[in-house]
């Protein structure tokens, strides 16, 4: 009472603090934001000028994952694609003026709920009046299922335009007849030519130096080629919650505990029952259903297919025998041996089915009650027991299985892999047997062939019990992820994780829609907060993950725009390395002849035969340019030096063997086209893409 009176006291003074910090609140909103009230983008992107709005994008999203099941981030990018393909797609259909009209949406539509029976007819032929009656009836009943048909009709339409402009670019594509003579003679043209080579590996790197200025000059000259998007740079420990000797033991102890009798109160009877242990138990497939992470499971089992570690000892035990506590991976078991036999681990069988009305997988064509069905599998059954040859026969005619086209033929299986009546009568019986069984695909008359050695098999109860994380084990694990947290924010984080023996470990260059961190898997999380504006290098941060904690640390941050000369210099510093040396070669030879240049270089001259411009490779070194200038210099000539992939070459020209002339260059032409054709959707695509002016908001939702 007195905290009431005290608080009522004070009222006017409360509400005046907390209208205070709502103004401070919304003051502060408005001046991050620029007086725009809120700091996040409305739209996902902006393509061509066209918003891609949040909330429809989103709704998109979810209708994804609800209709394929897919993770959030797999349905995101998939709408994704959709959304910009579908932008580029009727951007471009309104410039040339494509259209869709009302009978190839009909068209479409038929064809594409062809095999649907609630729009088609007896006869098979999809009715308008069906559409209208099912449409009328979702747009009543689900304005979910209206939304989704909507959608449908949408994706129709697009379709359709789509099909359209790309089938008026492959109608654009035709080569002529000079190009397939073009093609001809690059395929077909052959030359010889002697040449000498001054190899690059002759100067060593170590004599050859590039600035980084020099790096930066060449990715600016090649700005397409070196265009990269935002990325991001970390490094991170891992706290990994796994369980303590002490967890180890105690689960351990916990499950031996299950091998021993209990004693437990009876509260209806007020005395102490004596419960009988693993070992003794009658019901042992209820005890391991009580007691196991994993439930019971009645089949006979190999030593193949026990676990590799203790199968050896499993398949030595006989019934009755209880072997553990073992360790599996991140558990312990204790198995009981319930039965031994010796069986085949494989046989052949073949079967006939008689399928009737509701049995799984009977067709609409399956109309025999279970009593007909009953009948026909037994005549069937007399009439194979007293003549076996007639099996194959007698399939091919009754037979309700894609099998009677062999004769019933099931080929071989293992135990375990058809269904329990079916497993069992075919493991149980010898070669040749034949009998009689119903399962839930009907009834089968069965036919045991060919079976494997018998070995020992064992039918085990086994109780697994998952080894746990106990709550102290956690406890310590968040305390020492949290002295480290602490103890970076003002040390070094190498040296620190170094004293601890934790192992850093760097993710680089991922993008902003990055899913999968490695040796963390997928989380969006970490990438969000490694491209999120407040996020600058050197920043560390916390994140409880899966099995335990990341202590990461931003250690670079790069804009949309040119590669760095640092990240560039991987690829552009061995290319001007090798423009140097060609330089230097160069001028160390320039004027020289062919043998002057073999006698001052310590190396011969050597002859390339058969070369063509299709395949410009000679004593196994691929070298287009150096091919390419062969072809431009006359019989007889000798090029100037040619810069080559492997080094500075000379060539003299010895014999040109052009292809044969053609009547004409059909042929060669068609096929020209065909190939182009068949990459005209693609290269079209991904050349409206690349020129669209995008502005991808993905990264601030997801």
């Amino acid at each position: 009472m007195a905290i009431l009176n005290s608080i009522r006291k004070r009222g006017i003074f409360l509400i005046l603090i907390i209208a205070m910090a709502l103004f401070a609140f919304i003051l502060s909103d408005i001046l991050v934001s620029g007086g725009g009230g809120m700091t996040a983008p409305t739209n996902i992107a902006t393509i061509n000028g066209v918003d891609i709005p949040r909330e429809s994008f989103m709704r998109e999203v979810e209708a994804t994952q609800r209709n394929t099941n897919a993770n959030t981030t797999l349905a995101m990018n998939r709408v994704w694609e959709q959304e910009l393909r579908r932008v580029l797609i009727e951007e471009q259909a309104e410039k040339v003026g494509i259209r869709a009209e009302r009978g190839q949406l009909n068209t479409a539509m038929r064809t594409a709920l062809a095999n649907n029976p609630t729009f088609t007819n007896e006869a098979g032929v999809v009715e308008n009046a069906r559409i209208q009656e099912y449409i009328a009836t979702i747009k009543a009943s689900s304005p979910q299922m209206y939304m989704d048909w909507i959608r449908f009709e949408e994706a129709l339409e697009l379709n359709i335009k789509e099909d359209t402009y790309f089938n008026m670019i492959r109608g654009g594509i035709r080569a002529s007849q000079l190009e397939g003579e073009y093609a001809h003679h690059f395929d077909n043209d052959n030359i010889n030519f002697s040449y000498v080579s001054v190899p690059y590996s002759s100067i060593p790197d170590e004599e050859i130096s590039v600035t980084t200025k020099e790096i930066e000059a060449y990715i600016k000259a090649r700005p397409k080629q070196f265009e990269t998007e935002a990325t991001a740079d970390f490094e991170y420990v891992h706290f990994v919650e796994e369980p303590s000797e002490e967890d180890i033991e105690e689960a351990r102890t916990q499950i031996a505990a299950l091998l021993e009798n209990r004693v437990e109160y009876n509260v209806a009877t007020k005395t102490n029952d004596t419960l009988p242990s693993f070992k003794e138990i009658e019901n042992y497939e209820d005890f391991v259903n009580l007691h196991s992470d994993v439930g019971y499971t009645d089949r006979w089992l190999f030593e193949n297919q026990l676990p590799n570690s203790v199968a050896s000892d499993l398949i030595a035990l006989e019934e009755g025998d209880v072997y553990g506590p073992y360790k599996e991976g991140n558990t312990f078991n204790i198995t009981r041996i319930i039965d031994t036999k010796y069986m085949p681990d494989s046989t052949e069988s073949k079967h006939i089915l008689i399928r009737y009305a509701g049995t799984l997988r009977a067709g609409a064509d399956i109309t025999r009650t279970q009593e007909e069905a009953s009948k026909l599998a037994d005549s069937i059954y007399s009439v194979v027991r007293r003549t076996p040859s007639k099996f194959e026969e007698l399939a091919q005619e009754f037979s309700d299985d894609p099998s009677k086209n062999n004769g019933g033929d099931l080929g071989i299986t293992t135990p375990g892999r058809m269904v329990p009546p079916f497993d069992e009568f075919i493991f149980n019986n010898p070669e040749g047997a034949i009998g009689l069984v119903e399962t839930d695909f009907g009834f089968h008359i069965i036919q045991v062939g060919e079976q494997s050695e018998p070995k020992k098999a064992v039918k085990l109860a086994t109780i697994t019990q998952s080894i746990e994380v106990s709550e102290n084990t956690m406890n310590t694990l968040f305390a020492e992820a949290t002295k480290f947290e602490v103890a970076v924010a003002d040390g070094d984080f190498g040296q620190l994780a170094e004293a601890q023996n934790l192992e850093i470990r760097p993710v680089n260059k991922i993008s902003p829609m990055e899913v999968t961190i490695p040796g963390i898997g997928p989380n969006r999380e970490i990438v969000s907060w490694a491209f999120n504006k407040d996020t600058k290098v050197g920043d560390i941060k916390r994140f409880s993950i899966s099995d335990g904690y990341v202590i990461a640390q931003l250690t670079r941050k790069n804009k949309k725009g040119l590669l760095s000369a640092s990240d560039a210099e991987s690829t552009v510093k061995p290319i001007l390395i090798k423009e140097k040396k060609a330089q230097k070669i160069r001028e160390k030879i320039a004027g020289m002849s062919m043998e002057d240049i073999a006698s001052s270089q310590n190396t011969n001259i050597r002859s390339a035969t058969n070369i063509n411009m299709s395949r410009p490779t000679f004593d196994s070194v691929t070298e287009p340019k150096v091919v390419g200038a062969a072809f431009g210099t006359k019989t007889g000539e000798t090029s100037g030096l040619i810069d080559g992939r492997e080094g500075v070459y000379m060539v003299r020209v010895n014999s040109l063997t052009p292809a044969p002339n053609l009547n004409n260059y059909r042929s060669q032409a068609q096929q020209i086209s065909q190939q182009q054709r068949g990459q005209a959707n693609n290269k079209a695509l991904d050349a409206i893409k690349n020129k669209a002016k995008i502005k991808d908001n993905r990264a601030e939702f997801y």
